[in-house]
């Protein structure tokens, strides 16, 4: 019987990235083709099948798109999505806040981490994933901030990173 391996990302929210939240940009479209090219050789070539995305706007929601869309030609792959508290898409627009209820409603698994926000309630969410996946696979920019922090805990852990540095 093969082992399950399990994939967490991290990654910068569009705020970190020149192209913010123009998804038609083509540093966008080539961040999102990368991370396609990631997770399919993470299934193909490296037998993962589950993944878990702290469900963040940028590279956590594009990541869950992508996992999501690749279940069509992977039926065997799952997604869990790590929800660091129930209030985490309450101020974002409408429409984010809609794919956010669409990523949820698709994936096999969603895990509250608690009830309330609170200042360190996205680290708790990073450590928890962290500390529940195999590989971590890391898109950067090399500028402080959560997702450096990420990889920092992931090596702590002796977990394997996939580090994309990536510089639009």
């Amino acid at each position: 019987m093969e082992q399950i391996l399990t994939c967490c990302f991290t990654g910068h929210r569009p705020q970190k990235f020149s192209f913010g939240f123009n998804e038609h940009d083509d540093r966008c479209k080539n961040l999102k083709k990368i991370l396609r090219e990631r997770i399919e050789y993470l299934i193909t070539q490296q037998n993962v099948t589950y993944f878990i995305t702290g469900m963040a706007l940028g590279v956590d929601l594009f990541a869950a798109e992508i996992v999501l869309q690749l279940k069509q030609n992977y039926p065997h792959i799952q997604l869990e999505c790590a929800i660091p508290c129930e209030s985490q898409s309450k101020r974002w627009s409408k429409s984010l806040q809609n794919r956010y209820e669409m990523i949820l409603s698709q994936c096999d698994t969603q895990t509250v981490l608690q009830k309330y926000y609170t200042s360190n309630c996205m680290l708790k969410r990073n450590q928890y994933m962290v500390d529940h996946a195999d590989i971590i696979l890391a898109i950067w920019n090399g500028t402080p901030g959560g997702t450096e922090k990420t990889i920092q805990y992931a090596k702590q852990q002796n977990k394997r990173v996939w580090l994309t540095l990536f510089y639009d």
